[in-house]
């Protein structure tokens, strides 16, 4: 599971650094303002450790047990799910970890984006639905189960902000 999370996040990790440098520092900038958004990664954190913890305690204890084509399937949605996030973080450079409206902004719409509106949430979402199988664990997929409704908290204050100040987004 360790290379499967890691090799790919350093293989992007290395191609911003070259070809975006700007993007990376805006990918690893987590200092939010707004107090719901802090509240949100948060609980996000605490939503990861409980995950992994249960994770590990049902694979010492064997609670549950996922078949291995289910693990397998898991691998290969959870790679699928990472080459969409490289599709986003190619199509939209403005993609930031903090929501807000940088100067000379404008509206991603073509690719992923004229597909569905929030595609980097919508990949995360399947990154962390598949962790917990790819761990082998029903008990962890409940925990990580929350993470779309966290999404949510998370989008409602992204929608506000964009419409409000982002020129055509409202129409988007």
């Amino acid at each position: 599971f360790v290379g499967l999370l890691f090799v790919p996040m350093l293989i992007a990790g290395f191609v911003m650094l070259f070809k975006s440098p700007e993007l990376l520092e805006k990918r690893l900038d987590i200092k939010e303002k707004q107090a719901a958004q802090k509240g949100v990664l948060a609980l996000s954190g605490v939503m990861f450790i409980a995950g992994f913890v249960v994770a590990g305690l049902d694979h010492r204890f064997g609670w549950s047990q996922v078949p291995g084509w289910v693990v397998a399937a898991a691998a290969a949605l959870f790679l699928l799910a990472y080459a969409l996030y490289a599709e986003v973080l190619r199509e939209n450079a403005y993609l930031s970890r903090t929501i807000k409206v940088e100067q000379g902004q404008t509206v991603v719409d073509t690719g992923l984006y004229g597909i569905v509106r929030h595609p980097m949430y919508a990949v995360t979402i399947l990154l962390f639905l598949m962790i917990p199988l790819v761990l082998g664990s029903w008990y962890a997929l409940i925990i990580f189960a929350v993470y779309p409704a966290i999404i949510i908290v998370r989008l409602k204050d992204e929608e506000e902000l964009l419409t409000r100040e982002l020129a055509g987004y409202a129409e988007y």
